[in-house]
């Protein structure tokens, strides 16, 4: 008989250490929208956008519960801080962090966890390079969604909202950070898929 799950499609890395059930996928879920929430933190305040280590949380849930979980846990990340816990970076909450120039990116994170689980569901997580792409897919997601977000609201307060001054502010100073986070993510998903390949291996052995 199977167990009801919130887990669909192709198995991930979680689905490979964990029995999949709807107890554990709700733990799953909670886990990564926790995980994001901490990363908020890890903040360098700039304005209208801060720095920060959402990125990497993000890519990380996606890849490693697949879309549907990931994209759930990034749509809890973002109602727990609209109902008022301290989630989003410095620790702020409330609709009017997602209406305000970074609403867009948080918005983003629930579509970058979706598109890098699709991926991951079809084993772009098993190696490095492709590990790889599927982070900077996730990550240029969080920017399709965040940056006309941004625009909007520059052009609601009445700062410069062109093509350039949009860019200036909500992608530039975010491109290298971006590719480190990429990388990292990359390389701790590959090197957990690694680890499970070794655990199997002993496992046949004995």
């Amino acid at each position: 008989m199977s167990s009801i799950t919130l887990a669909f499609g192709r198995p991930t890395l979680a689905d490979r250490i964990f029995s999949r059930s709807l107890a554990l996928d709700v733990v799953l879920v909670a886990a990564g929208a926790a995980l994001t929430a901490v990363a908020a933190q890890i903040a360098v305040p700039l304005w209208p956008v801060p720095v920060t280590g959402q990125t990497l949380a993000v890519i990380l849930v996606g890849l490693s519960l697949g879309a549907v979980r990931g994209g759930i846990s990034m749509a809890l990340y973002a109602l727990l801080g609209i109902v008022g816990l301290p989630v989003f970076s410095e620790a702020s909450s409330g609709w009017g962090v997602v209406s305000g120039p970074t609403g867009g990116y948080i918005i983003g994170f629930i579509f970058a966890a979706v598109l890098t689980g699709w991926l991951a569901q079809r084993s772009w997580d098993r190696k490095v390079l492709r590990s790889f792409a599927a982070t900077l897919a996730g990550t240029a997601a969080t920017f399709v969604i965040g940056l006309p977000w941004l625009a909007a609201y520059l052009g609601n307060v009445g700062a410069p909202h062109d093509l350039n001054s949009v860019l200036a502010a909500g992608l530039y100073p975010f491109i290298v950070g971006g590719l480190i986070k990429a990388a990292l993510g990359a390389g701790i998903i590959s090197l957990a898929w690694a680890g499970v390949r070794r655990a199997d291996r002993r496992r046949d052995a004995q």
